[in-house]
């Protein structure tokens, strides 16, 4: 059997069994470990899974992971959220959709702290969605608005999703969060503005504006410092080069841990359901990881990497078309999976490729552009059928709203999606502006 074949039985071993409901974790060890020993036999299959363990969580930078999962837990039960909702809906009150483009405000300040899409959509739609409820918002704007906004978790640095690129490429952290600040704005303005095109081209789904909006009050930003002083002692450190990312994630759940309790918001109920949910995440990323791992032991095996290039380089196109190519797939893929699982899968597979084309630009710079992308396209699955996991968290906690309604309303921000990755994939600058002007 040729390499392309076996390569796409091993692929099609694994999507039968997602199919059939096993965790894609399990469904790649599974598909990888039958690869594996199809080509290699048992003995050293057994002799590589005794390991792959130690040599893949012996690496120092994994402990990135957990320790932005823990910054966002805390902030999480910190109760830092309502305080973001407050000040972002006494700034955009005043706009019809105000409270809409409020979730998307806080939702970014929130992502800022968090880095989990998930975990933002959650936490803004529990303290958002009752508000927009009660102002009498429709059910379709108001969880298509928290669903869309949840992205921005991963969308503003910190992002768990690139930091596992970042492991997996070996590129430097601090730049991918940077290359990450302009795009992930963008996406914040992007949706606020669908948001004010939206209420004024389909009435009923907004309420009119208030003839008497509260003005803004400057000293309600004091309930945000916790935040913003977080955020200044993360970033600036990383960005400034005082601590690495590592230091950097250790240093932010401290102080989101200090923040919870000066909020006077941290028991020690919620202080074990943090521990606990965090040991829970990254055991289910780290599973994903050994998983991923097997599976792409099996197609190195296959050298279908090599085979890739070869063929890529031998049609004599355009180098952007190939990149067209592979977010186009990665989009479909995001339609089947969630994201760190696309990441793991493909990122070996695709990196090689990217990096062998002549894109103009250095090969760092390539590398960069190619994890926003990534990022962009990965996002954009959270929100599209049948998987649409952010879909699924926020019609859970509305319980009189039709899941048909969230997913109609997520429609409108999957334009500004699509807008914005067509603008970064034609226009890499947008993404590494920050990282030139900070070299």
């Amino acid at each position: 059997m040729s390499a392309p074949a076996l390569a796409l039985s091993f692929l099609g071993l694994m999507f039968v069994l997602m199919a059939l409901r096993l965790p894609i974790a399990i469904a790649m060890f599974v598909a990888g470990s039958v690869g594996y020993v199809v080509q290699a036999g048992v003995s050293p299959y057994l002799s590589f899974l005794n390991t792959l363990p130690f040599a893949r969580f012996a690496n120092y930078d994994l402990s990135v992971i957990p320790l932005f999962i823990l910054m966002g837990q805390f902030a999480t039960k910190g109760g830092l959220s309502q305080a973001l909702f407050q000040v972002a809906s006494d700034l955009m009150g005043r706009f019809k959709g105000g409270l809409a483009m409020a979730a998307m405000l806080a939702s970014a300040a929130f992502g800022a702290v968090c880095g989990s899409s998930i975990a933002t959509a959650a936490t803004i739609t529990g303290v958002a969605l009752p508000e927009m409820q009660r102002h009498g918002y429709s059910g379709r704007l108001a969880t298509g608005t928290l669903a869309t906004a949840g992205t921005l978790g991963i969308l503003i640095p910190p992002s768990v999703p690139l930091v596992i690129y970042a492991i997996l490429t070996e590129q430097n952290i601090s730049k991918l969060f940077l290359a990450a600040t302009i795009p992930g704005i963008l996406a914040m303005l992007g949706y606020m503005a669908v948001i004010f095109v939206y209420v004024r081209l389909v009435p009923g789904h907004a309420p009119a504006i208030k003839p008497h909006a509260v003005r803004f009050a400057w000293r309600s930003l004091l309930g945000i410092a916790p935040i913003l002083v977080v955020f200044t002692l993360v970033f600036g450190g990383i960005y400034s080069g005082l601590f690495s990312p590592t230091e950097g994630a250790a240093v932010g759940a401290a102080s989101a841990f200090i923040a919870a309790l000066l909020n006077h918001e941290m028991s020690w109920d919620k202080l074990q359901q943090c521990f606990l949910a965090t040991a829970q995440s990254s055991a289910m990323i780290f599973l994903i990881f050994i998983g991923a791992d097997i599976m792409n032991s099996a197609l190195a095996l296959t050298q279908i990497q090599h085979q890739l290039v070869n063929l890529i380089n031998g049609w004599n196109v355009a180098p952007i078309w190939v990149m067209l190519a592979i977010v186009a797939l990665h989009l479909v893929l995001g339609t089947v999976t969630e994201e760190l699982s696309i990441i793991l899968l493909t990122i070996p597979i695709f990196f090689p490729v990217v990096m062998s084309l002549d894109f103009g630009m250095p090969p760092e710079s390539v590398a960069l552009w190619f994890g926003i992308l990534i990022l962009m396209v990965v996002s954009f699955g959270m929100l599209v059928p049948p998987m649409g996991l952010n879909v699924y968290v926020v019609n859970g906690m509305a319980k009189n709203v039709p899941l048909g309604e969230t997913f109609r309303g997520v429609l409108p921000f999957l334009v500004s999606d699509a807008i914005r990755i067509l603008l970064l994939l034609f226009f890499p600058g947008v993404c590494l502006w920050l990282v030139t002007f900070r070299a």
